[in-house]
């Protein structure tokens, strides 16, 4: 198990929940909003919405920031790159073994005669 698998664990767990993934979805397309915008297009209470932005902070997904009475969270820039190198690597090993069943598949099949 490589030093990466706890952070990963954790990224795919906070993103594996619908909701999280739309509070994501919505921060990536808005930018930076306050809870209570976060909050706004869902049909759950404002202290669900705030357990959902713990785990995605826990997770490093995101981080938030104070300004007198409101607080505002954001996507971190970074916050995909161990998931993106994760399914990178992945992405890499199965091209790979794609085209070395094509060979072997295409080397197996009869030559066809020209008429």
């Amino acid at each position: 198990m490589s030093a990466a698998a706890p952070q990963l664990d954790n990224l795919f767990a906070a993103l594996a929940d619908p909701t999280r993934r739309a509070i994501i979805d919505r921060l990536l397309a808005r930018g930076e909003l306050s809870v209570g915008e976060v909050a706004a297009p869902f049909s759950i209470s404002t202290p669900a919405i705030t357990r959902h932005l713990q785990v995605l902070e826990a997770a490093g997904l995101i981080e938030r920031r104070i300004e007198r009475q409101w607080r505002f969270v954001r996507v971190r820039a970074d916050a995909l790159a161990p998931m993106e190198s994760w399914l990178e690597r992945h992405r890499r090993h199965w091209s790979a073994a794609l085209d070395r069943l094509e060979a072997v598949a295409a080397a197996q099949m009869p030559k066809r005669r020209k008429s």
